[in-house]
């Protein structure tokens, strides 16, 4: 068995492959020269993502720099995806990223991990577990989510938070560890910002009452 397929079937390897690296390192072309793209390089930066990622919808947008283990080759996204500075997919298993995320700055989704054993880290050992972020998710700044979690559609992960189990949807979910702090509810729908009110109304479909944009534009 090499060590692409011990890699593949989720089993201690050595990613220090000839192999293994001369693909990663192929992929990180793509990715150096996205992260070297100018900001009216929209194109570029287009077609760049619909070559790096496994997958990828569409209006999806992510700020340089963007970093990845394999450039974002084993990285499924949804539509409507967003990340801001700095989001790290440590991607040596897939990753898989659902309709209308946000990612904010130097977020962390890593797939790889390393056995306890000394013997074995020393050899620089290695195994791997997917991630699955699911649809209309909020990943707050600089939080960190680790080998084979999964985190629930509409839920929000507050900044700074280390989730190291998988998290339900529809909840609020902070810390070190991550754990759920309530339910996403009706507060939700008058309040923005701790006490501060929405001047609109949102209704039972998620339809915007009483906002004006058309009356701006």
């Amino acid at each position: 068995m090499t060590e692409r397929e011990r890699m593949d079937r989720g089993l201690v390897y050595l990613p220090t492959d000839e192999n293994i690296q001369k693909e990663q390192q192929d992929c990180l072309e793509l990715l150096y020269d996205y992260n070297h793209t100018r900001p009216h390089d929209t194109e570029r930066r287009a077609e760049l993502l619909r070559q790096m990622f496994a997958e990828i919808g569409e209006n999806c947008y992510f700020e340089p720099p963007l970093y990845s283990n394999f450039g974002c080759r084993h990285v499924h996204v949804g539509n409507n995806v967003y990340g801001n500075f700095g989001v790290t997919f440590v991607d040596d298993a897939d990753i898989f990223v659902g309709d209308c995320v946000m990612l904010a700055p130097h977020v962390v989704i890593a797939t790889a991990g390393h056995p306890v054993l000394p013997a074995l880290r020393e050899r620089g050992m290695q195994f791997n577990r997917s991630v699955h972020i699911g649809r209309n998710v909020w990943i707050g700044a600089g939080a960190v989510v680790l080998p084979g979690v999964s985190v629930g559609e509409n839920s929000v992960i507050g900044a700074g938070s280390i989730v190291t189990k998988d998290i339900p949807s529809n909840v609020v979910a902070a810390g070190n560890p991550c754990r759920v702090l309530r339910e996403i509810g009706e507060k939700d729908k008058l309040y923005f910002f701790k006490n501060e009110q929405f001047d609109f109304s949102v209704g039972a479909n998620g339809e915007l009452i009483g906002y004006d944009k058309e009356e701006r534009e």
